[in-house]
């Protein structure tokens, strides 16, 4: 959509972040500061992280999530991000896709998870239109029973945050640091990892994952592109809390031993 058209008709202003290969710690940085210091609507595409990294959600518990004894081994980065959400090993096989808006701009999505989920699932419907088995599951994105999006949120007054892990592709490895955890979804049926998820990239190019995501977000905002560098002036230093952060070695150690 053009610029003048979605002016035309009244669209809320969105910054477009295009980013490749960022560090997940660096990007869940920049999105918490940019959710809680910034007044603007943010959509942030990430294209791979290059280290192997797991993420948990902000109430995660490594020895209950974790094979912890593998993960210190390889030296594995573990983080807590801001959001809840589950647990997920990412690399550079893992696309990231974050929207940030504000609720009066998106008024008929109400600030709960369920109604920002639903509205989730209706854009990237658009995105996966025409391919066979697409549907938001519980909380997740599927192709048919296999999961290949993940995501998390974060609600905060008058903004939220809607983030999501996709799995263009996965290395089977990778998923023996992760446990079963104890609460899963019911569509999992108790399979394990690699039983129970897919590879993005048997049904879409990455390419165009990307641009037909960026096309579904423009169809609902007037895009405008921002460059990394630049987003220092859309935000206050204020009050720049960052609670995601790298867990240390002795957290997981205590962690491991405290269930020895």
């Amino acid at each position: 959509m053009s610029l003048s058209r979605a002016k035309d008709l009244g669209l809320p202003l969105m910054n477009l972040v295009r980013l490749k290969g960022i560090p997940i710690l660096e990007q869940l940085h920049l999105e918490e500061r940019l959710l809680r210091t910034s007044s603007h609507n943010w959509c942030i595409v990430n294209d791979g992280t290059d280290v192997p990294t797991i993420v948990m959600g902000m109430s995660g518990k490594p020895a209950q999530l974790l094979e912890l004894g593998p993960v210190m081994e390889d030296r594995i980065p573990v983080i807590k991000r801001f959001t809840g959400g589950g647990t997920v090993i990412v690399d550079k096989s893992t696309m990231f896709v974050s929207l940030i808006c504000n609720k009066d701009d998106v008024p008929n999505v109400q600030p709960y998870p369920r109604s920002v989920m639903a509205w989730s699932g209706s854009l990237y419907g658009d995105v996966f239109n025409g391919i066979n088995g697409f549907q938001l599951r519980e909380n997740d994105y599927v192709f048919g029973d296999r999961k290949f999006g993940g995501n998390a949120q974060s609600i905060i007054r008058n903004r939220w945050i809607h983030h999501t892990s996709f799995l263009w592709d996965y290395n089977v490895r990778n998923m023996a640091y992760l446990k079963l955890p104890s609460r899963v979804p019911q569509y999992r049926l108790e399979r394990d990892h690699t039983d129970f998820v897919c590879r993005m990239k048997d049904y879409i190019e990455r390419s165009d994952f990307v641009e037909k995501t960026i096309k579904a977000v423009g169809n609902q905002f007037t895009l405008k592109q921002v460059n990394l560098k630049d987003i220092d002036s859309y935000t206050k230093a204020e009050n720049n809390l960052k609670t995601t952060r790298l867990l240390t070695l002795e957290e997981l150690e205590k962690a491991m031993a405290d269930t020895s």
